[in-house]
């Protein structure tokens, strides 16, 4: 039996699905699969069955070359990735390979299915499930059912077709143990090119690994705690951590630097001082990234600078408190400059994310915004409009105020597959927060101090010349454009 996680190709661009916010990016970021991966990687360890990960976007390949491909040897299971801006893609990719093989059972996973999977189900006759929210076990049960001939309905966590009605088997209890799963770093270099993946923020090659699922904080439009991980926070041990990063130095050379891309990497003060205990005892020399909130402390910025952690991934969002709040983040606009004051001291660099349009925003909270960004002047910063996902809260909120303004899942991009804006919020529109985000991502990286500052990063710093180089040739068509 042959089995393929599939990531399936997007007009030949760089769409990272399995980002928090997935589109096509200025900066060029590609994401890894890493869902998928983490699937491949537990089927591979557990099962006798042929697998095989996919990744046709890393292969810009269109859909007549990924059917060729699998012709040659085509599987009896296909996993196939979807998000909410991909998904009309996405149900096309599958139902072509359904066509195309016959034979071949087609599953959806991802995000979208998982928020929607009756409607993803009913929107094509050729797909053949849904399996729903974290899927890991979930593919092993499926391929034996496959295999045995049995009953999907036996199947837990699945959405399938039986006759006329959509049948929804009850959901399986979350994996408590994140030990139990592979080290995903093995699988990227079993079936991938990691060239092919890029940050703009970091270094490159870059490698991308997940410590934790879920998150223990609840912001409204967070959209893998919700959908994927139902709320729940779990972690890996420290132990295990530091033996993939151990393993990545070993195994793979051309890495420069680690993405830790959970959630909340943070989330976890005792574990996460435990992680930078074992990485400096074990003389770890991979820089990592990771994401962070703004509460986190100096002591602990200085652990994780020994461990060696380069950049601090933080979401500032706004410089509105009532904006903050409405969005339930669970910070204070007030702890912002205290945080990045703490990161330079601890000498990490910091990735500003800011998310714009959110309940409550006004035109005189964008400007501040701006200008709170400038004045925090991390190394990096990203201003993106408010999107709001299929299962999160911020999509039922926005459908049930009228606010969504949309025709279909395709208008959440651009048609350059950028991130756009789908939500019209009383006297503030989406395609005026759209156009403000772009006129802040100008001004802020085209002010002369940060240029100048920038420069001499580069001059005195070759690793982070390199990076600057490579993420400013990406960017720099989308800066010279006007507003």
């Amino acid at each position: 039996m042959r089995i393929v996680f599939l990531n399936g190709p997007f007009r030949k661009l760089a769409y990272s699905r399995s980002s928090r916010s997935p589109a096509v990016t200025k900066s060029g970021t590609l994401y890894y699969p890493i869902w998928l991966a983490y699937a491949a990687g537990l089927a591979r360890r557990r099962t006798r069955h042929g697998v095989e990960l996919i990744d046709a976007v890393a292969r810009r390949w269109d859909r007549g070359q990924l059917i060729d491909y699998l012709q040659v040897a085509p599987p009896d299971l296909v996993f196939c990735d979807t998000s909410t801006p991909s998904i009309a893609e996405d149900l096309a990719t599958a139902g072509a390979i359904k066509q195309a093989l016959g034979r071949s059972r087609v599953v959806l996973v991802g995000t979208h299915a998982t928020a929607l999977p009756a409607e993803v189900l009913q929107a094509d006759g050729r797909i053949d499930a849904v399996a729903r929210g974290e899927y890991d076990q979930t593919a092993l049960d499926l391929a034996q059912a496959v295999e045995c001939g049995a009953d999907w309905g036996e199947v837990a966590q699945i959405s399938f077709r039986r006759g006329a009605e959509v049948v929804h088997t009850p959901d399986r209890p979350l994996l408590e143990n994140l030990d139990d799963l592979p080290w995903v770093s093995e699988v990227y270099r079993d079936f991938l090119r990691l060239e092919d993946y890029f940050f703009a923020a970091a270094q490159w090659p870059m490698a991308m690994m997940i410590t934790s699922r879920g998150c223990p904080h609840r912001c409204a439009w967070c959209l893998y705690p919700q959908v994927m991980h139902r709320g729940r926070y779990r972690t890996r041990s420290a132990a295990n951590v530091a033996a993939e990063f151990a393993w990545i130095a070993e195994h793979l050379p051309q890495v420069r630097e680690v993405g830790i891309e959970d959630d909340l990497f943070t989330g976890d003060r005792g574990r996460l001082r435990e992680v930078c205990r074992l990485l400096t005892e074990q003389g770890n020399r991979l820089p990592f990234w990771c994401d962070t909130r703004v509460d986190l402390d100096y002591e602990t910025m200085r652990l994780m600078k020994a461990a060696g952690c380069r950049l601090l991934i933080a979401g500032f969002e706004s410089a509105a408190q009532a904006v903050l709040d409405r969005i339930d983040k669970g910070t204070q606009a007030a702890q912002a400059q205290e945080f990045t004051a703490a990161a330079r001291r601890a000498g990490l660099l910091v990735h500003g994310c800011f998310v714009l349009g959110n309940p409550g925003e006004t035109r005189a909270s964008l400007r501040a915004t701006l200008e709170f960004a400038k004045r925090l002047d991390p190394d990096t910063a990203q201003f993106f409009p408010m999107i709001p996902y299929p299962g999160t809260r911020i999509y039922a909120w926005a459908k049930e105020q009228g606010f969504l303004r949309c025709r279909d899942y395709g208008d959440w991009l651009t048609p350059e597959g950028l991130h756009d804006s789908v939500v019209d919020l009383p006297g503030l529109p989406g395609e005026e927060v759209r156009r403000f985000c772009d006129h802040a991502r100008r001004e802020f990286y085209l002010r002369r101090g940060y240029l100048v500052r920038k420069l001499a990063q580069s001059l005195t710093n070759w690793s982070e010349a390199q990076r600057n180089l490579k993420a400013f040739r990406r960017l720099a068509r989308f800066l010279a454009r006007a507003t």
